[in-house]
């Protein structure tokens, strides 16, 4: 079933590519809204997948709003945004 969630760090469209390619392969094709903030992703998505959602989402540096996160946590998925963020940025300008 298609299910919205809200996601941090997403900063433009090179996070927005970077997340749709990553997620992809497991959880298929995933939409990005970048008009609002935080940005909402959706895909069509089981309850029981959700969890691996999760932690694929943290591993990436983009958790959702929802999940529980210490200043240290903050830190560290801000930072793997900022890389995933200027590889996508490359990614869409070597594409073209």
């Amino acid at each position: 079933m298609k299910q919205t969630f809200e996601v941090l760090n997403v900063k433009c469209g090179g996070c927005a590519s970077t997340l749709t390619k990553s997620l992809k392969d497991e959880f298929g094709e995933v939409s990005v809204d970048l008009e609002v903030q935080p940005r909402k992703i959706t895909l069509d998505i089981e309850d029981e997948k959700l969890e691996a959602l999760k932690v694929k989402l943290r591993s990436l540096g983009y958790p959702l709003t929802t999940d529980e996160l210490s200043g240290f946590e903050k830190a560290a998925t801000t930072a793997k945004s900022f890389v995933s963020c200027v590889i996508g940025k490359f990614d869409v300008a070597t594409s073209k």
